[in-house]
């Protein structure tokens, strides 16, 4: 039998750096909203790599379990 791992705690750790850090460099005067609206797609495709990367992953541990 497999056991699960949780990811999600990662993905919330992951997803409160980059918030703090928005937040730090706007304190700093840095337009980092500018940035971010320019670059959004950036995310799309690292949470497609991100995805596809486990989900290889996963597909390899299952086929080396059978």
């Amino acid at each position: 039998m497999a056991i699960y791992k949780r990811k999600e705690p990662l993905a919330w750790g992951v997803i409160l750096i980059a918030i703090g850090l928005i937040f730090l460099l706007a304190n700093i005067d840095v337009n980092v909203w500018d940035f971010i609206a320019r670059l959004w797609p950036l995310i799309l495709v690292a949470w497609g790599a991100w995805k596809l990367y486990f989900g290889i992953k996963e597909a390899q541990e299952k086929a080396k379990a059978e």
